[in-house]
């Protein structure tokens, strides 16, 4: 697949558009899944600023919207964090959750076990390997899907109530990472409903009611409900890339 992601923030006053390949490797490649050029232009006449390294902006700003969507609806007493996958987004969202959260626990579950156990050695922090997902599951109350499952490797019957789940896999329309019981039964959050509706199999196929957009509790025009069992269906917003894109660009600036 190829993506095309343009946007403009007058806010920040920047324009901006990423490129992103996604190829689906059959077997274990040391290609990402995922790369991605940003391309940052001038808004007042279109000229080209800068090109940026688009898939480290990609791992950092989707880490960083699932550490905002969790900080404000996890349980109060959040200790096990667990993490099913092991690739690039599983490092970024563990770099940014150890910054901004303490955990007693970390887990990882990953199809393959040895890019599990690769993870386990590779971070700064202690981290179970375990050997099912739903072994890595039980009991978490903070769960991160960043996998490239097609079908659910996450069902609702494993998951204690009042966890909260970052979905961050299945950007497909018939993909899942999530099964229906776990959609149904928990309060949906999304980046984006347009986009939702469109592009995420875990919405679509279940027939699961999005409560409201990050945008709406950040705001404080809806609940962040964070008693309840909650799902936050990580999809990315191009403005996102773009306000990362102009810091980047600003810092780089500064120190030139």
């Amino acid at each position: 697949f190829l993506g095309v992601m343009p946007a403009y923030s007058a806010a920040d006053d920047a324009l901006t558009t990423k490129l992103v390949t996604f190829y689906e490797h059959k077997k274990d490649s040391s290609v990402p899944s995922h790369q991605a050029t940003v391309l940052l232009l001038d808004p007042r006449n279109g000229s080209l600023k800068a090109v940026l390294d688009g898939s480290v902006i990609t791992a950092k700003r989707t880490a960083a919207v699932s550490a905002i969507a969790t900080k404000l609806l996890m349980p109060a007493f959040a200790e096990v964090l667990c993490i099913l996958g092991a690739g690039v987004q599983a490092y970024s969202h563990y770099d940014i959750f150890r910054e901004l959260f303490t955990f007693k626990e970390v887990r990882i579950w990953n199809r393959t076990k040895e890019k599990a156990v690769k993870f386990a050695n590779s971070v700064n922090g202690p981290v179970q390997v375990c050997s099912s997902a739903q072994e890595a599951v039980s009991g978490a109350d903070v769960i991160i899907t960043v996998t490239m499952a097609t079908t659910p490797i996450l069902f609702g019957d494993w998951v204690k109530p009042g966890a909260h789940i970052n979905a961050v896999g299945a950007s497909r329309p018939d993909w899942r990472e999530l099964d229906d019981e776990l959609m149904k039964n928990s309060v949906l959050f999304v980046d984006s409903r347009e986009a939702a509706l469109t592009e995420s199999g875990d919405v679509i196929l279940s027939g699961a009611e999005i409560f409201a957009e990050l945008g709406e509790v950040v705001k404080g025009t809806k609940p962040a409900l964070p008693e309840k069992t909650t799902v936050f269906k990580s999809l990315g917003m191009a403005v996102e890339d773009t306000v990362a894109a102009k810091f980047v660009y600003d810092s780089w600036s500064a120190g030139n």
